[in-house]
């Protein structure tokens, strides 16, 4: 009886502690798509450290992370007033969405971090132009559809640019605005499946 009582502590505590480290520290995610590619492929499983955000830590420039989007950024919704993706006049006037919806998405999305509080950013050929100059980014991919070119704006005091590395098939900042610090979940720093994509991010 004895033995039995000290087996079901020990899978309580193990299952306690598992569910811990999971809630706030390191929880795993599948890729649903291809706007990461060719860094992260649809069905890919990656671990991402939450717990650096919990203490406290900021994202960084470059940082792959996982993150709420604005409610409505799966319709193309952008700020508050429920306008569309862009400004008026659709792609072609090279407007971003500068301010998202008020309230967050219960779908969690992965990108990477181009424009952190404070930087302007634009948007070339699906290449960023951060405060002026052009990011170093060799893992993006050009593209040249109207989306792909957006003009100069200001990232908000606590809030984040984000876009996916496959620019030209990427639903991101460009088209529902920047993110909250609080709608950021964590960083991914470890891909372990397919065995062949193991490895740091």
């Amino acid at each position: 009886m004895r033995s039995t009582i000290e087996l079901v502590l020990v899978v309580a505590a193990a299952l306690f502690f598992a569910l811990t480290i999971q809630a706030f520290a390191v929880k795993p995610y599948r890729i649903p798509s291809e706007s990461m590619l060719p860094t992260l492929k649809p069905g890919q499983r990656i671990l991402v450290d939450r717990f650096s955000h919990h203490v406290g830590g900021d994202p960084k420039l470059g940082d792959v992370t996982v993150f709420l989007p604005p409610d409505g950024a799966d319709r193309g919704i952008c700020g508050h007033a429920g306008e569309g993706p862009f400004y008026s006049g659709g792609p072609e006037t090279r407007r971003s969405c500068s301010a998202p919806t008020r309230t967050k998405s219960e779908t969690t999305f992965v990108k990477r971090v181009v424009g952190l509080p404070g930087d302007t950013i634009a948007v070339v050929n699906g290449h960023v132009i951060r405060n002026g100059k052009p990011a170093k980014e060799p893992f993006a991919s050009a593209c040249y559809m109207a989306a792909c070119n957006l003009h100069e704006i200001t990232v908000p005091d606590g809030m984040y640019f984000l876009m996916g590395d496959n620019r030209g098939n990427s639903d991101d900042s460009r088209f529902w605005g920047p993110v909250p610090r609080d709608w950021i979940i964590g960083k991914a720093v470890v891909s372990y499946w397919p065995p062949s994509a193991a490895g740091t991010l």
